[in-house]
């Protein structure tokens, strides 16, 4: 195996709770010629990680680059790549599901975490299409924990209540139980007030992003609590390049399974990340009475599909996300007439004129072309020339 510029090396790291496993790949691509090291465990703790270094560092060839590839198993995998990143080390990061097609596509059946380790580190090495990882900035990290925080207080809020009403009309209830039902709901209430203030709060800190989340916010539909929960999952928008690739990313991006005969209905991934789903489903609601562009697209698809009203629900959703992002990406202020105005513009038929009417408009008389001068030229070609230059046309011809 000849070292070159085909060569790379990467080390794959299946984590879990406890220990993560870890195991090097050296893949030259001019040859196809690669081999392994032994799958090899280490602790998940931080005295672990430096041993993973050490080891990776003393079995790699020191002459050429090496990278580390991982899993985003839960929150798990965050402490190693926060450390490998400081120490810079370049570190991948995949989604599980393209780590598994990929292991499917090699003919790899085995699902060990030996195995996984193995499949990761040669995946490292063949793709050429992996972005290095690197940590999101601060604010949108806490963001991300107050919003998501937000959300499960209104999940468990929703469940205390419907306890609570459960209790108020049972037969025989408790005082005891309704008394802490009640005393729980207010706590609860309380600390969505907190997290909420604190959100902004936040938000304010950074001056840029607050004018930013003031400026969307004049759209219809659109709430700062939404907007800077989309904002901070997304981190500001910064791995995002184009609206398709943030569409799939929050699942709302359309599929189809088609064979055949067969033409099933179509419907969302949802492969993606359902914390934006859940934040724009009521603002979607909202923008579906209140916004007008949102309203037009809502009433088209119900008049196309009159029993699946919920199409125009996730459509609004998809629009409102993508209105989120161009306003941050072109720093514009929301224009609610503008793209009414051009649908207007293209709905609106044009008028058709006869030939009369058009020259009717130029001299205000009939138009007959075999009407003839006394010299045998049409009147219409004078009638079109301008004052002067008929004049100047009468005067050469006279000299």
């Amino acid at each position: 195996m000849t070292l070159d510029v085909y060569f790379r090396q990467c080390v794959g790291i299946d984590i879990s709770k406890d220990k993560f496993t870890a195991c090097l790949y050296m893949y030259d691509r001019a040859s196809d010629v690669g081999c392994c090291t032994k799958s090899i465990d280490f602790a998940n703790t931080k005295s672990g990680f430096n041993q993973m270094v050490r080891w990776s560092r003393k079995e790699a060839v020191k002459s050429h680059p090496l990278t580390y590839l991982m899993e985003p198993t839960g929150i798990y995998y965050e402490h190693l790549a926060y450390h490998l990143h400081r120490i810079g080390q370049t570190v991948y990061v995949v989604l599980p599901n393209k780590a598994r097609k990929f292991c499917e596509s090699e003919g790899i059946k085995t699902k060990t975490d030996a195995m996984d380790a193995r499949c990761l580190a040669l995946m490292g090495c063949v793709s050429r299409k992996l972005k290095p990882w690197s940590p999101p900035a601060p604010i949108y990290r806490e963001l991300r924990q107050m919003t998501r925080f937000h959300a499960d207080l209104c999940e468990v809020r929703t469940s205390v209540a419907n306890r609570l009403e459960a209790l108020n009309h049972m037969e025989g209830t408790t005082k005891s139980v309704l008394r802490n039902c009640e005393k729980l709901l207010q706590e609860i209430d309380t600390l969505m007030e907190k997290n909420g203030k604190a959100v902004m709060k936040k938000v304010a800190e950074d001056k840029e992003l607050h004018a930013n989340v003031k400026r969307i916010a004049t759209a219809k539909g659109l709430r700062e609590p939404t907007i800077v929960c989309v904002i901070a999952e997304t981190e500001g928008f910064h791995y995002i390049e184009n609206r398709k690739q943030l569409v799939g990313y929050a699942g709302l991006d359309v599929k189809a399974k088609q064979s055949g005969k067969d033409d099933p209905k179509h419907c969302i991934s949802k492969k993606g990340n359902a914390h934006i789903r859940a934040a724009l489903y009521m603002p979607a609601l909202v923008a579906v009475r209140y916004n007008r562009q949102i309203k037009a697209a809502y009433d088209r698809i119900c008049q196309k599909h009159p029993n699946e009203k919920m199409i125009g629900v996730i459509a609004a959703m998809r629009r409102l996300l993508l209105l989120i992002y161009t306003l941050w990406k072109n720093g514009e202020e929301y224009d609610e007439m503008r793209d009414t105005a051009h649908a207007m513009r293209k709905e609106e038929p044009e008028q058709e004129y006869s030939q009369d009417d058009c020259m009717g408009r130029i001299d205000n008389e009939p138009a007959d072309r075999d009407v003839v001068d006394e010299n045998g030229e049409p009147t219409l070609y004078k009638k079109w020339l301008r004052p002067e230059a008929t004049a100047t046309r009468d005067s050469t011809e006279l000299a």
